[in-house]
């Protein structure tokens, strides 16, 4: 249904076969981490709003929305693994809206501490930028943080609820995606603050990942700073 829809309004749906809703092999993932920041998605959303639906389209959509649903539950689970100093974190990838270079942050009187750094502009639009290395107790990162000198920090932007935070990266690592038996329990004693917000881990090459409690974190997120 969804191939042929699209062959109909003549968008070439990569994403939803080889991106972040697909297998996950697009190589230019590695680039843009997201479909989102992809231009080829930015492309197909313009043909879409240009263009007549064709009859049936929403329809369409509705039952291939709700069949999604059903096939994606109890698969394969996609996060973005990233790095703060020397600890891998992820979050689903679902949550992350885009990726950018390193911007200046700029400082709220009376209201900027080690949690909330300030306000930052992306894109044109003014967003609320939070340190998740204090939040996490990880503190500031060193020189001997740093496991190789490719490192390349980054701007995230993560979505959910309607809530956004922008936050900066040492590191990102892309979208991987792990079966449910790959997150294994939280053992006893993990690393400085991260047990509190840590659901699950994910043995990911020779690294242990902590997978992140997205829905503990953006509450707290709320609660210490809006």
């Amino acid at each position: 249904m969804e191939s042929n829809t699209n062959e109909q309004l003549g968008i070439q749906d990569c994403w939803s076969r080889i991106g972040v809703w697909g297998d996950g092999s697009c190589p230019e993932l590695k680039r843009f981490i997201h479909c989102h920041n992809c231009f080829v998605y930015s492309l197909a959303g313009r043909s879409l709003l240009e263009r007549e639906a064709p009859p049936g389209y929403i329809n369409e959509w509705t039952d291939l929305l709700k069949v999604e649903k059903e096939v994606t539950t109890g698969e394969l689970i996609s996060v973005v693994i990233f790095r703060l100093g020397q600890e891998w974190l992820a979050l689903p990838a679902q949550l992350f809206t885009e990726v950018t270079a390193i911007s200046i942050v700029h400082t709220l009187p009376h209201r900027s501490n080690d949690v909330f750094l300030g306000l930052i502009s992306i894109r044109g639009e003014i967003q609320l930028c939070v340190s998740l290395n204090n939040l996490l107790g990880l503190g500031t990162t060193t020189e001997d943080d740093i496991p190789s000198q490719n490192v390349h920090k980054r701007m995230v932007v993560v979505e959910r609820d309607g809530n956004r935070w922008v936050f900066p990266v040492d590191e990102i690592y892309g979208v991987h995606r792990f079966e449910p038996g790959m997150l294994k329990n939280v053992p006893a004693t993990v690393s400085k603050g991260t047990d509190t917000f840590t659901k699950a881990m994910i043995k990911w090459g020779d690294q242990s990942v902590n997978y992140l409690e997205d829905e503990l974190l953006f509450y707290t997120l709320s609660r210490r700073i809006l």
